[in-house]
């Protein structure tokens, strides 16, 4: 099978790793706009929808380009080797293909072309304290009351939830905590009468916020579907996942490899030494099984056939998430005591992987899955 990027493509790839590169090309700018207020800068977003990159998923009737899941392995591989921290996967990636695969069509028709254009920010609101992984696992209650649900719960964890505009809850219509029937996807706006937010860094400085729904009122037609739609959606978040992650561990094996080079250990580099280069040798066999499985999620995640879908995505971030941890661990450990400091890139890019293995699932996660 061809896996060649076609001339559009390599255009895509090419002008996103310019952005990139102007953006984040300095390891100072990251330190910068992770200060800012919702944890990325502004600006830099402003330069996403400008690139046409919010618009990429999304179809020519919402101002969108037909992207498909390739076109998003690019993009995420090149967030992965800058380390960005704008919530692009959270909102385009997640929130867009909930938008794109619901049946109301109404709001969808209402809400892409915004997230298209840049115009709102969308985050996912999904897990809670007590759910792990479990996308079924709700207790957020949703009660009819005349035309409108009113909403009851908590959530954690959520991906870009401080800085955005409108949040998708997940919540319970009817049915017990861990039924997967009666669970409903409600549109709501982040600044609505009984949202409140608390903002926060997480390990690697990208953006997370706790959310509390106290009797918030949310009309009955911006409900957009149930926990079908949630799952695949997250089948194609977990497949963007992939690429970033595989992203990340190039760049870092190119980095732990040029370290080699030029760090000196009796008198040499350390490059020169047998036992080191078979470790930077596995690291990049483990980066290159990885990007076989994400190359495998990206052509499976826009199947139609949810149990194949789904057992395809578990095998890749399975995969996946066990290369990210044996690359991770073997840099830090050939940089030595520099890697873990937080002035270097190593480190956060160390910190990066480990948050991506645990998104959605770790790989004891999706063994089980796979093993049901």
């Amino acid at each position: 099978m061809d896996f060649d990027y076609t001339d559009e493509q390599r255009l895509l790839a090419d002008s996103v790793a310019k952005l990139f590169a102007n953006r984040y090309g300095d390891f100072e700018k990251r330190k910068h706009y992770a200060t800012l207020p919702g944890g990325f800068d502004r600006a830099v977003w402003a330069e996403y929808a400008e690139a046409g990159l919010l618009a990429l998923p999304f179809g020519e009737d919402h101002g969108g380009f037909g992207g498909g899941p390739v076109e998003t392995m690019i993009v995420m591989e090149q967030i992965g080797r800058a380390l960005a921290l704008e919530p692009y996967m959270a909102n385009t990636i997640f929130a867009g293909a909930i938008l794109r695969h619901s049946a109301n069509h109404a709001l969808r028709d209402m809400m892409a072309p915004k997230l298209a254009a840049g115009e709102a920010i969308i985050a996912v609101a999904h897990t809670e304290r007590h759910s792990r992984y479990d996308l079924h696992d709700v207790t957020t209650a949703a009660r009819r009351d005349g035309d409108d649900f009113v909403l009851e719960g908590d959530k954690t964890v959520v991906i870009g939830g401080d800085s955005a505009d409108y949040l998708i809850v997940s919540a319970r219509i009817e049915g017990g905590r861990r039924d997967r029937h009666g669970i409903g996807l409600f549109l709501v706006d982040a600044n609505a009468p009984g949202v409140s937010r608390r903002g926060y860094k997480m390990q690697d400085l990208t953006p997370g916020a706790e959310i509390s729904l106290a009797s918030v009122r949310v009309p009955a037609n911006h409900d957009l579907g149930g926990l079908p739609l949630l799952e695949r959606a997250a089948d194609e978040a977990i497949a963007a996942i992939c690429a970033e992650a595989v992203g990340a561990m190039e760049s870092l094996i190119a980095m732990t490899v040029d370290y080699m080079k030029t760090r000196k250990q009796f008198g040499v580099p350390i490059a020169v030494f047998q036992a080191l280069q078979h470790r930077a040798v596995d690291m990049t066999v483990a980066a290159e099984q990885a990007r076989s499985m994400a190359v495998y999620a990206a052509l499976s995640a826009a199947s139609d056939n949810a149990k194949e879908r789904s057992e395809a995505i578990a095998m890749a971030k399975t995969a996946v998430s066990k290369a990210a941890r044996f690359v991770g661990q073997q840099a830090i450990q050939l940089h030595g005591g520099i890697g873990v400091t937080m002035e270097y890139k190593a480190g956060h890019y160390f910190k990066r992987l480990t948050m991506l293995t645990m998104q959605f699932g770790d790989a004891d996660h999706f063994l089980r899955r796979l093993a049901a």
